[in-house]
């Protein structure tokens, strides 16, 4: 490396930490259980209880947007990724959510992997910030899940 270049990488973060330490728990944990059906009911239920978990208003996000995913689409199954709440079609993760107290950003988000049939053209959205769920954002949501399962 040239003396003009700089580098500033300086590691992850303790909140990426952090999510890595979660996903390897909840690694652990799944390998541990028997049956698929009793993977499946105890996967929702760690969802539901991280979701519990959460401060006042990234919990109520939470809950809505699970509400509407598990309603919209039930094909995807719900499941912890990196210590947050996702959902996925056999085993792959389409969609998460990301508390923004965890991550100590501005705003929650609901993202979709490469997994999503969400295509269209050059370009679209991976990832939407989150402030409230209303009845708009609720149908944005639905028919959103609903693409991407299609």
């Amino acid at each position: 490396m040239s003396g003009t270049e700089s580098s500033t990488y300086e590691g992850f973060t303790a909140e990426e930490r952090a999510a890595m330490k979660d996903h390897a728990q909840d690694q652990k944990k799944a390998a541990r259980r028997s049956s698929r059906a009793d993977k499946a009911a105890e996967a929702a239920r760690d969802v539901l209880a991280k979701i519990a978990e959460m401060q006042d208003s990234d919990r109520a996000l939470a809950e809505r947007v699970h509400a509407v995913i598990t309603a919209g689409a039930p094909a995807l199954a719900p499941k912890l990724w990196y210590g947050m709440p996702a959902y996925a079609l056999d085993g792959k993760i389409v969609c998460h959510f990301q508390s923004a107290e965890k991550f100590k950003t501005r705003y929650a988000t609901l993202g979709f992997s490469d997994q999503a049939k969400l295509d269209e053209g050059s370009m679209w959205a991976a990832a939407f910030a989150l402030t409230e769920v209303t009845a708009e954002v609720e149908a944005q949501i639905s028919a959103l899940v609903k693409q991407a399962v299609s």
